[in-house]
């Protein structure tokens, strides 16, 4: 049985309809009126924040030197622990110090004995001159003698004070409440009064500072943009998130304390600083972040994907729009900032345009084109979902 003009027949026959099929797409997607993807924009307030490089900085630090001179007997503290404020440190040998107190309280009392009988003396004068019988001259002599020992009481009072200074010197304290960082000496070295070499470091790890830095000419922009009506300032604190080094977003939220009142001549910068807390000691001061500060609000603006924004040759950031006749429109921008992937755009767009974010080759402006809704992913800037319909894939030949 010959099978082959049967063959031929069937192969003419499934080209024939092939090629039917490819007119009809032709005929739904054409060259003339293609599908474009389309993003509908409409006007919101939008948070204008920005991301500043940073030192994490302790929020106190204090160095621990001797203020009087002897030998450590005792280091009182953990290293690398916490240690409360008025907390033991080292004990230096207060033995001479205890005597030298002791010497100035024995003068003190010898002192406050020659005040009685001064006393006594002028009370008795003040009645016989009354008799003539002592001089004026002697009066005078044992009031000044009265207000000698009276004047040896409070000197001996003061040497008391500063022994009883000295002695409790002996006995280092911490100056704040932190983590103490190694010791430099140990028990039976000799420390001065005053000296260079720090004994230990306490740092105060919470709350934290972050100092970030910021260029002037950001500063005037953002002034410039609130002058304008362009960003509306926020009244409240302003809060602040912080990424660390390895890209972790730091859970806790920490508060604006204020921007330094001057810019440095050498890198045209200024200093910020955040007060983040840190209870759970994450936060060591060293440590480079970067921090997204809240600055304010812009008001009636629109967001719109990176992907739909491009550069004329003028150098004017243009999109194209599907308008209400479903012709493309080219439309020239005002683009800020970015916000994440996205432009934030102030002129140029209406609430309801349909911006072209997917298909840009395919069309130009004048052109009539059908839209399909999609939507972009704000985290990637992708595609996230398209709707049933997709674009046609022109056949060739």
């Amino acid at each position: 049985m010959n099978f082959r003009p049967t063959i031929a027949a069937f192969t003419a026959g499934v080209a024939l309809a092939g090629c039917d099929f490819i007119s009809r797409d032709r005929a739904k997607a054409s060259p003339e009126r293609p599908e474009v993807g389309v993003v509908t924009l409409h006007p919101r307030n939008v948070a204008i924040s920005s991301e500043l490089p940073g030192r994490i900085v302790a929020s106190l630090v204090a160095e621990v030197r001797p203020q009087v001179a002897g030998i450590i007997q005792k280091r009182l503290f953990q290293e690398g622990g916490e240690v409360a404020e008025g907390a033991p440190l080292y004990q230096i040998d207060p033995a001479h110090y205890r005597a030298a107190h002791d010497s100035a309280f024995a003068a003190l009392q010898k002192a406050e004995a020659a005040v009685p009988s001064a006393r006594a003396k002028v009370e008795r004068y003040q009645g016989l001159i009354k008799k003539n019988a002592v001089s004026t001259q002697d009066l005078e002599e044992a009031v000044g003698a009265l207000a000698q020992a009276r004047a040896d009481v409070a000197t001996a009072q003061a040497n008391v004070a500063s022994a009883k200074i000295n002695l409790d010197y002996t006995t280092i304290k911490a100056p704040i409440g932190g983590r103490a960082d190694k010791s430099s000496l140990t028990q039976g070295a000799l420390v001065t009064a005053g000296q260079a070499d720090t004994l230990t470091t306490i740092r105060t790890l919470d709350p934290i500072y972050v100092d970030l830095t910021r260029s002037s000419a950001a500063l005037l922009d953002l002034r410039q943009a609130i002058d304008e009506g362009r960003v509306r300032s926020s009244e409240r604190k302003v809060d602040v998130k912080l990424k660390l080094e390895n890209g972790w977003v730091y859970p806790m939220t920490g508060r604006l304390e204020f921007t330094e009142a001057k810019v440095s001549q050498t890198t045209g910068t200024a200093t910020v600083r955040v007060v983040f807390p840190n209870p759970s000691r994450l936060l060591l001061p060293g440590m480079y972040a970067r921090a997204i500060v809240e600055e304010g609000v812009a008001p009636g603006a629109f967001l719109v994907p990176q992907r739909a924004v491009v550069r004329n040759v003028k150098g004017q950031a243009t999109a194209l729009v599907l308008g209400k006749d479903d012709k493309i429109e080219e439309r020239t921008l005002s683009v800020g900032r970015t916000v994440g992937n996205n432009w934030l755009v102030t002129a140029g767009l209406g609430d309801g345009d349909r911006v072209v974010v997917e298909g840009l080759q395919l069309v130009r402006a004048g052109q009539p084109a059908t839209g399909v809704e999609v939507v972009i992913d704000d985290a990637t800037g992708d595609l996230r979902e398209r709707e049933p319909t997709t674009m046609k894939i022109q056949a060739k030949g």
